[in-house]
């Protein structure tokens, strides 16, 4: 394999960049050329493709973001676009894709290698932790680390003025980043999507409150069936009318900053192993860590299969709550 390319899909994660340069590193020490796509499957349609060299990824390991861009493309989804891309790749004679992403990006490039000659590995980058096949996804480590900083400030505030905050962060599926970060924070109640029944146990809790404590956070996934932190306020205004109860949506600042060590030596293990996959001749398989260890598994399993959620940890935050 003399030619592999590299591109970003889906939402951004810290540590896309310095999965970059592992990529860039590993096809360097194999007389490969890297290619780089801007803007993800949509780049590629629009061949938007040009070779990297070091100065592209000079500086690169510590900032956040992706300097490739990333984007969600529509035109990808249809069969005539995904002709289009081949099209392109062949045109540059690339042999070999990675693609940093999530669900949606392991998704269509299975579709993508299926259809076509162009063998394609998977490295998972979203904030989210929700793929099968790894302990963690790159970004997650810094995401966590970014909600614990701003939910410390918030704290600050909601014990001055003995308020109680519900802060909302990301996780619209999944409830990976509300449960460790609320156990990491102290926080008086966790909601997540994996626990569609929490507000009968909620309302107990808030009902059973210490007396001596004026104030509390309130760790709220996006995409709990409550409607978010939002209607969370509305639901505790209206049962504890005496709480003076404040809303914090954290938003994409979950997404941005530098990226942490252990998302930084994760990004570095997994771009370095996909080149490696490649150069074996392997195909379809998402490049993961596993109990300390590089774990290989099929993107149709990968994409099939979300992370579980850890019921220890779910049992942990209950009896740390309130």
């Amino acid at each position: 394999m003399k030619k592999i390319a590299v591109l970003c899909s889906g939402g951004d994660s810290p540590g896309m960049n310095a999965c970059i340069r592992s990529v860039f590193r590993a096809c360097t020490n194999n007389s490969i050329e890297l290619y780089g796509i801007k803007n993800g499957f949509q780049g590629m349609i629009e061949d938007d493709i040009r070779s990297l060299n070091t100065n592209d990824i000079s500086h690169i390991i510590e900032r956040g973001g992706t300097i490739l861009g990333s984007s969600r493309s529509k035109d990808f989804v249809t069969e005539d676009g995904r002709k289009v891309a081949q099209k392109n790749l062949e045109k540059h004679e690339i042999e070999g894709l990675i693609c940093i992403g999530g669900d949606g990006t392991f998704r269509g490039a299975q579709q993508f290698s299926s259809e076509h000659s162009t063998k394609v590995i998977g490295i998972p980058g979203t904030i989210d932790n929700d793929m099968f096949g790894t302990d963690f996804t790159i970004g997650y480590d810094t995401a966590l680390n970014t909600i614990v900083t701003a939910v410390d400030k918030i704290r600050d505030t909601a014990s001055s003025h003995q308020r109680l905050f519900i802060v909302e962060v990301m996780g619209r599926d999944v409830g990976f980043l509300a449960l460790r970060s609320g156990i990491a924070v102290g926080a008086e109640a966790i909601l997540i999507p994996e626990t569609p029944n929490y507000l009968d146990g909620f309302l107990d809790r808030l009902s059973n409150r210490r007396k001596t404590k004026t104030s509390g956070i309130i760790i709220c996934a996006e995409g709990d069936e409550s409607g978010g932190a939002l209607e969370v306020q509305k639901f505790v205004n209206k049962h504890f009318p005496h709480f003076d109860t404040r809303v914090s949506i954290l938003g994409h600042m979950q997404r941005g900053g530098s990226p942490s060590a252990l998302d930084r030596v994760l990004s570095s293990h997994l771009g370095y192993a996909a080149v490696e996959a490649l150069i074996n001749n392997k195909d379809r398989l998402m490049m993961g860590w596993v109990n300390g260890k590089l774990q290989e598994t099929p993107l149709e399993k990968a994409v099939k299969h979300h992370q579980k959620i850890n019921k220890e940890l779910l049992s942990l935050a209950e009896n740390l709550s309130v």
